[in-house]
């Protein structure tokens, strides 16, 4: 009767660590992201848990993500690293079962209780940290044809969920999920820089590229005696009394995370010397103004 009991319940394990296989495979993504703005799993294991997410990661993982889903964790399991390709050094991976807590953004629905792959770093001991009963914020995709079933959109895509995370996201959100959403930036159409009558005056437009095409410029305008003025526009009017985007907003990411460095020499319209390092001189205050795209867990294209 014990030899049937226990061949019943080696048959079960099979049959599970089978699934979980299976299901590692079915949603790899979840490892070896497809999206190249989102990091790897970081390099340094002990201060990983430890990294404090800035605006850009919270609004990068979140325009990846169909869902940003609360949940407690109520069971994990640790596959073996023969079942878990591409795993980095340093790290497991898991299989969490978990409650749904509140769905806080998604554009399709989510059940009771979910399950996914997440890869966690050891703990100092080179042991897998419990993670039982914590509450998890996670930025996920559902998995086609396997309900109950979500993908991490990046391996650092599972945060601790506190208040303070909620609300930082809560704006990020609100913003990404507007009837008018700021457009993704691209690139750099044109620019041209145009002198004024004056000695130091001068009106520079810069024409942006999007993704959906929508158009968005930037005026920099200068005066005698006076501070720099530079804003954005947001449409097809130019708006010269336009203003800069207020920090840690989705404009903002938008542009500041965005733009390249410098202004492309072949976007630069004038022939004129004089007109062409003016306009690079003011893209490049502009790039000033707006600061650096500070990233901690995701990575820029």
């Amino acid at each position: 009767m014990k030899g049937m009991m226990k061949q019943q319940v080696n048959s079960e394990l099979r049959l599970f660590f089978k699934y979980l296989t299976a299901f590692a495979l079915a949603v790899s993504g979840a490892v070896a992201v497809p999206f190249p703005l989102l990091a790897q799993a970081p390099a340094n294991p002990a201060a990983a848990a430890a990294v404090e997410p800035t605006y850009a990661d919270l609004a990068t993982l979140s325009e990846a993500a169909d869902l940003v889903i609360r949940v407690q964790i109520r069971r994990q399991t640790a596959l073996k690293p023969e079942r878990a390709p591409g795993l980095s050094a340093g790290f497991a991976r898991l299989y969490i079962e978990a409650g749904t807590l509140a769905l806080i953004a998604g554009r399709s629905g989510v059940g009771e209780s979910i399950a996914y792959l997440v890869d966690v770093p050891l703990d100092a001991r080179g042991k897998v940290p419990k993670l039982k009963n914590r509450e998890m914020v996670l930025f996920a995709d559902a998995v086609p044809g396997r309900p109950g079933e979500v993908q991490l959109v990046a391996p650092g895509a599972q945060l601790d969920f506190t208040p303070a995370l909620e609300s930082r996201l809560r704006p990020i959100l609100t913003e990404l999920y507007a009837a008018e959403v700021a457009p993704r930036i691209t690139g750099i159409s044109d620019a041209l820089a145009v002198p004024g009558t004056l000695a130091g005056e001068s009106e520079t437009q810069i024409f942006l590229a999007s993704a959906d095409g929508s158009p968005v410029s930037l005026t920099i305008l200068r005066r005698p005696g006076q501070t720099v003025q530079w804003g954005v526009s947001w449409g097809e009017i130019i708006d010269s009394s336009a203003r800069p985007p207020a920090p840690e907003t989705l404009r903002w990411y938008r542009l500041a995370c965005a733009l390249p460095a410098q202004l492309p020499s072949s976007a630069n319209l004038a022939r004129d010397p004089v007109a062409r390092r003016l306009a690079a001189g003011d893209y490049a205050f502009v790039r000033e103004a707006l600061g650096p795209c500070e990233r901690r867990i995701t990575r820029g294209e």
